[in-house]
């Protein structure tokens, strides 16, 4: 469910109304979020007062300046050190609100998280509210977790991110944008909190109008600067991919339906990233595994499982899948996302879903790819509620358009080689060695070992796997393996075959 302004605010009035005296508020955008809960006060008589690492203690309105200046009397107000604050918090006025930044930087000094919980009884009597401004990805010591309540400030909707548009084009004098160059802003400016939102407008405005592809950049950069998370670059759509006609024709109808996803989240060789499951020691991928079921499970967030051998199409259709529909793709790499620190790959992983949760609106396709299913935990496949497919290696009719395809793509022509049990990976390597190397076709194909013959056994595992149990990604409904054996005479060789029913 995606929060908005309204619900934040009304969770706030909610715990004012309470006399709730702590309080941690994870934002995007501290100074937002301040003004964001001073607009929700009935009067401007409640005293707010702000404290930072630089400036020290301040007033955040005129109310909380008099109490401030009470407070110090002749005392600078950057001389208010952390150690010194909560002494001095126990001094504001009936009813104030004390704001502090960056308060989780300091979760780690012992006597903070004391001073911290020694305000709440005094607060609740008094109808204070001590409110801790951290991160999005800001998570609470154990020993505040019970007393602290914690809000989320939500990222601008769409009809804000239309508002700080239209304001700043008429701020800069220029003409209003149409009803789509409107839209095609606000879908680059998702994500955003409203300060970047505002600032990568005005940068982008011009004599020529509004440079949308300069707020896709800004955004992208956003995105990637979360550990774990790049945006896919390249410009493959479903056109630059031979065969895999049935699972195309099934993402094109998802891209084209009711609630079409804003985001493609890919996940590749999920079965390595989420190895070790309930097995390691240090607990570390079991943690992030629960975080990631959890997360799908309360967003209701689509996804497909793409398993295959290597080079079968598999990273190439789900990259595609976002440029196909002209929506971004994001690579979600749970590896970079571990930390050394104790918690910290939990809160890295946490802090990047709550980035693909704001870029989506909800609305994110998850698209996972796998060489082996049998090491996924079940609970995590039965995630991916849009089906498991099976990428078989290319049947002589995909072969022949990938020919095409690689060959357009690298100036190559010529005799082709014998390429039964060829990869499309393997077709387009042998493209790419004949145009760079200026050999023939038939002799780039020599240092080509296809995977069907070097890993034979496995490929025969996995097809064997795959029967009956995935769906096909090149034909119709469940993929099926038989293997047909052929022999010429009695007591000849037997060739075996395997077909795709």
């Amino acid at each position: 469910m995606i929060r908005t302004t309204a619900s934040f605010a009304q969770a706030f009035h909610a715990a004012r109304r309470v006399s709730t005296p702590l309080l941690a508020v994870r934002t995007p955008d501290p100074a937002s979020a301040i003004q964001l809960i001073l607009s929700t006060l009935k009067d401007d008589e409640t005293p707010a007062l702000h404290w930072d690492a630089v400036r020290g203690l301040a007033g955040a309105n005129e109310a909380g300046q008099r109490n401030v200046s009470e407070i110090l009397g002749e005392m600078e107000p950057a001389a208010v050190s952390v150690e010194a604050l909560f002494a001095i918090a126990e001094k504001i006025v009936q009813d104030s609100l004390l704001f502090v930044a960056n308060a989780h930087r300091f979760y780690s000094d012992a006597a903070v998280t004391q001073g911290i919980w020694n305000l709440r009884d005094a607060y609740k009597r008094r109808g204070c509210m001590l409110i801790l401004l951290t991160t999005l990805s800001g998570c609470l010591p154990e020993e505040l977790a019970q007393d602290v309540l914690m809000l989320d400030e939500p990222l601008p909707s769409c009809e804000e991110l239309s508002r700080i548009v239209r304001e700043t084009v008429e701020a800069a004098e220029m003409n209003a944008l149409g009803e789509a160059d409107m839209q095609r802003a606000v879908d680059a400016l998702i994500g955003l909190a409203a300060f970047p939102a505002e600032q990568v407008v005005a940068m982008s405005l011009s004599k020529e109008g509004l440079d949308t592809e300069q707020l896709w950049e800004r955004k992208r950069q956003t995105i990637e600067q979360s550990p774990g998370l790049k945006i896919w670059r390249g410009g493959e759509t479903f056109a630059d991919i031979g065969g895999c006609e049935n699972v195309k024709t099934f993402l094109r109808a998802v891209l084209a339906g009711s609630e079409p996803p804003r985001v493609v989240v890919f996940l590749d060789e999920i079965e390595k990233a989420f190895a070790g499951t309930g097995t390691d020691l240090s607990g570390v991928k079991t943690e992030m595994t629960g975080t990631m079921l959890t997360w799908m499970q309360d967003t209701e967030a689509d996804g497909l499982i793409f398993i295959g051998p290597p080079g079968a199409a598999k990273s190439a259709a789900a990259k595609a899948t976002g440029n196909s529909a002209g929506i971004p793709t994001i690579a979600f790499d749970l590896g970079a996302m571990q930390s050394s620190l104790v918690g910290g790959s939990g809160e890295r992983l946490r802090a990047a879903l709550k980035v693909v949760e704001a870029v989506s609106q909800g609305r994110a396709l998850f698209i996972a790819t796998c060489n082996s299913i049998t090491s996924l935990p079940p609970e995590l496949r039965r995630r991916f509620t849009l089906g498991t497919f099976f990428f078989d290696l290319p049947s002589a009719a995909e072969r022949e358009l990938i020919w095409q395809i690689y060959e357009r793509k690298y100036g190559v022509s010529g005799e082709r080689p014998d390429d039964e049990g060829w990869t499309g990976a393997e077709i387009k390597e042998c493209c790419r060695k004949a145009g760079r190397l200026k050999m023939p076709l038939r002799q780039a194909a020599q240092y080509t070992v296809p995977i069907s013959k070097s890993a034979a056994e496995q490929v025969k595992s996995l097809r064997q796997q795959a029967s009956a149990k995935f769906i096909s990604a090149s034909n119709a409904g469940l993929y099926r393996f038989e293997e047909t054996t052929i022999t010429s005479a009695p007591g000849a060789s037997r060739r075996i075959r395997a077909v795709e029913a």
